[in-house]
């Protein structure tokens, strides 16, 4: 008889985990708590920011042909405040519209300091804080809305 040699049997290799994903989920009281941000920026700059421009209140007007650039530019920046508004409450738009408002809070700051004397700069500065924290807490959704705008041009 002839001797056998045992058989070998190779394991397949084990599973590897997943890769981590690429935002950590937020807890649900924070998620609650960011959402809930989100809502009271948008409607502070949406009524009494953005409201006073697109109607031409007499004092936005008077404030704008202080900074030189006229009604053109009050009506932009009041666009400019309602669309990041809204864009702020939208989930696949809530990053990159806090990212762009924290661009016109910058604007405004620096408005404030050289046209007005200061006399408001904190205004924009206060603003700009939240809007980081929820451009830093909905990152995750720039590459979601990358991934919306580059679909089917492959």
């Amino acid at each position: 008889m002839a001797p056998t040699t045992p058989v070998t049997t190779v394991a397949p290799a084990p599973a590897t985990a997943p890769a981590a994903p690429i935002a950590r989920r937020l807890s649900r009281r924070a998620d609650i708590t960011v959402r809930t941000l989100q809502i009271v920026l948008a409607l502070f700059l949406a009524i009494p920011s953005a409201g006073p421009k697109l109607v031409g209140h007499a004092f936005a007007a008077e404030s704008f042909d202080r900074i030189g650039f006229g009604d053109w530019f009050m009506y932009l920046v009041g666009a400019l405040e309602l669309a990041g508004a809204v864009a702020l409450v939208i989930p696949v738009l809530s990053g990159v519209s806090a990212l762009a408002l924290i661009g016109l809070m910058a604007g405004a700051f620096i408005t404030q300091m050289t046209v007005f004397d200061g006399q408001n700069a904190l205004t924009p500065l206060i603003i700009a804080v939240p809007l980081a924290v929820i451009a830093r807490t909905r990152r995750h959704h720039n590459a979601q809305l990358v991934a919306l705008m580059t679909r089917g041009r492959a």
